[in-house]
């Protein structure tokens, strides 16, 4: 990986507006338990568990994406960039 991406210090301006992402996620996690500790309808709680499932997909492709965009060389990847890429295009 080129120097950019070495050490633990690794967040790009998208990380802030994906954690909130996961935080909502998180919350209509917690709703879709209580959902069905309540007894609630199979309906409400598939749409509610859809919300959560499209959040996650959302939160995973910006991700990706943003690796893409900022992580990779501009002169082209490195071997070890490269074999990263392949890597994360495995969660695509």
């Amino acid at each position: 990986m080129s120097k950019k991406n070495q050490g633990t210090n690794h967040k790009h301006k998208s990380h802030d507006a994906i954690k909130m992402r996961l935080k909502r996620a998180s919350g209509h996690l917690n709703k879709v338990i209580s959902m069905i500790e309540e007894h609630e309808k199979c309906l409400d709680i598939s749409q509610q568990l859809h919300a959560v499932v499209k959040a996650l997909i959302e939160a995973k492709k910006n991700i990706i994406h943003d690796h893409i965009e900022h992580c990779l060389d501009v002169d082209g990847p490195t071997p070890d960039e490269l074999k990263e890429f392949k890597e994360i295009t495995k969660y695509l």
